[in-house]
């Protein structure tokens, strides 16, 4: 069995593990090495926006997860796909860049975690935004970061109809929702560089891969972390059908996403003792939270059938439409190849007591009953609906004690009434916006759910037979102080030494929008952390 030796292992290349390999090594003294499942990003259709609709069910680079049969929604089983790729989900998301609300951070500060408000945390989304274009009215934005964010730039009547068809209805027109205030609505901002996908491999690991002391191993499966009495001192990985070892001097961080992290805990011995005994793992250290809070973004779909030829679906149903696409975006880097997963964005409220937005609108000019299973044959686009902050909560289990065994995922979706309710609210607000008169000139039917839903009951009935994951889950080893946290502010395991976890699993509760950009600032936070140093707070 080889043995390699390194002062910081970091299990997983996504969203926070590329930020944080690539900081950890700006110190040359530092030995630092990755661990990724997948292999490297070289899949043509990462690097093309709109390919997230080829990877998204590509088991090349993509865990393709399935839940288990949910009880709130009928029994049904939903698609669960995370990235399995140099970058993570990063290389094969929708490319929005949403920070989500002060207020979703400031609450994290609320229930006793030093250091996580959202004055704390601003310096560190400023330090890894390259934001290019737009205002910046508090100075909230950053500048010189490495992740490129952009407006979303391929405007056309649809998404303009759709703008202000909301600002008729008293929804007001915003065009920096990450700024001052995230209600209203305006083009998304994502994380495009020249017509092509900035992710967190190619923003922060690929230039740091030229290090000598970054040593990134793709291919390679976490089996468990391996300790030395209460201490992480490395990990059991395999490679190419070998059994390697990797030693950590220092920690070993996971940054394998809600999924992955309390997965991998768990297969150590770390977790639920009756759950790790019943699954046949001796027990490290009986730590109850682990795989517990699950939270996620729900989402339910209107699709439209369109009045005029001008959807993307319009586009891929002709072989010379397919052609001009792609010479405009060989020429110009630009045009319906650049579409993220929503042009327009709206944030709002479902009833006007409320302090802030919650709910989330995506626009997007196709359509498609699976986005794996090709556009609809006919002109079509959607608009996407979910609650921001979701009070049901789920849980991941084992299924098997064998690290390439998927785990069992139980989202828990619709399972308090305020979820309900919210949805069943916004669905109702999707259906009025669409209902304005230069909406209407576009839209020749509703093609899903169909005027035929009506009353709350049938609201609901649609959600809960067509709703699936918006891709965002997080919560699985919660930061915090309470009998089921995982970790502590400083993000180390509770009970054990030199292990932490830097990803969307130690987010208590859920972002008020995609989770991507509070990611990347957990994997810019840690790494500090790790440092020994902070960057100054907000004043």
């Amino acid at each position: 069995m080889e043995t390699i030796e390194a002062d910081y292992v970091v299990v997983g290349a996504g969203s926070a593990g590329c930020v944080l390999a690539a900081r950890l090594s700006e110190d040359p003294s530092v030995r630092v090495v990755v661990l990724e499942a997948g292999g490297p990003d070289r899949n043509i259709w990462i690097h093309i926006p709109i390919g997230y609709g080829k990877t998204i069910a590509d088991p090349s680079v993509n865990w393709c997860y399935e839940t288990e049969p949910d009880p709130g929604l009928g029994g049904r089983k939903i698609f669960w796909p995370r990235g399995k790729v140099l970058g993570g989900s990063s290389s094969i998301n929708g490319l929005l860049y949403v920070r989500g609300q002060p207020e979703d951070y400031d609450q994290w500060r609320q229930l006793g975690n030093v250091g996580w408000s959202f004055d704390d945390v601003l310096p560190y989304f400023k330090r890894s935004e390259g934001r290019v274009g737009g205002g910046d009215a508090g100075g909230l934005r950053g500048r010189d970061g490495a992740l490129t964010v952009t407006d979303f730039n391929d405007r056309n009547p649809l998404s303009e109809a759709y703008l202000q068809a909301a600002t008729e209805i008293g929804i007001p027109r915003n065009d920096d929702y990450n700024g001052p205030t995230q209600e209203g609505v305006g083009y998304y901002q994502t994380t495009i560089r020249n017509g092509r996908r900035c992710s967190a491999a190619v923003a922060f690991l690929k230039p740091a891969m030229k290090r000598p002391n970054l040593r990134v191993i793709t291919r390679a499966l976490a089996e468990r972390i391996l300790f030395a009495g209460k201490r992480a001192v490395g990990v059991a990985f395999s490679h190419g059908g070998e059994s390697v070892t990797v030693r950590a001097t220092r920690e070993v961080i996971l940054c394998g996403g809600a999924v992955n992290s309390p997965q991998l805990l768990m297969l150590s011995g770390v977790g639920a003792a009756q759950h790790l005994t019943d699954m046949g793992v001796a027990v490290t250290h009986d730590l109850p939270g682990v795989g517990r809070n699950l939270q996620d973004h729900y989402q339910v779909r209107f699709v439209y059938k369109c009045t005029q030829p001008i959807t993307v679906n319009d586009i891929m149903m002709s072989n010379l439409r397919m052609a001009r696409m792609g010479v405009q975006y060989l020429l110009t880097r630009g045009g319906p190849l650049t579409a993220s997963a929503g042009q327009v964005g709206i944030f709002t409220r479902t009833r006007p007591e409320l302090a802030s937005p919650d709910i989330q609108f995506h626009f997007i000019g196709f359509s498609a009953d699976r986005p794996s299973e090709g556009l609809h044959k006919f002109s079509g686009f959607t608009q996407n609906v979910c609650q921001l902050r979701p009070e049901s909560r789920g849980e991941i289990l084992l299924k098997s004690p064998d690290p390439k065994a998927p785990p069992a995922i139980h989202p828990n979706y619709l399972a308090t009434e305020l979820d309900r309710a919210t949805l069943i609210e916004g669905l109702k607000l999707g259906r009025r916006i669409a209902g304005r008169p230069v909406m209407q000139r576009f839209i020749a039917s509703e093609y899903l759910p169909g005027p035929g839903t009506q009353s709350d009951a049938e609201w609901l009935d649609y959600a809960r037979a067509y709703g699936s994951t918006i891709y965002h889950p997080i919560g699985t080893a919660k930061m915090g102080h309470d009998s089921m946290a995982v970790v502590d502010d400083q993000l180390r395991v509770h009970g054990i030494d030199g292990l932490r976890v830097a990803d969307a699993s130690i987010m208590p509760t859920m972002v008020s929008g995609n989770t991507n950009a509070a990611c990347i600032m957990i994997g810019e936070k840690c790494a500090d952390m790790l440092r020994g140093r902070q960057l100054a707070r907000a004043a």
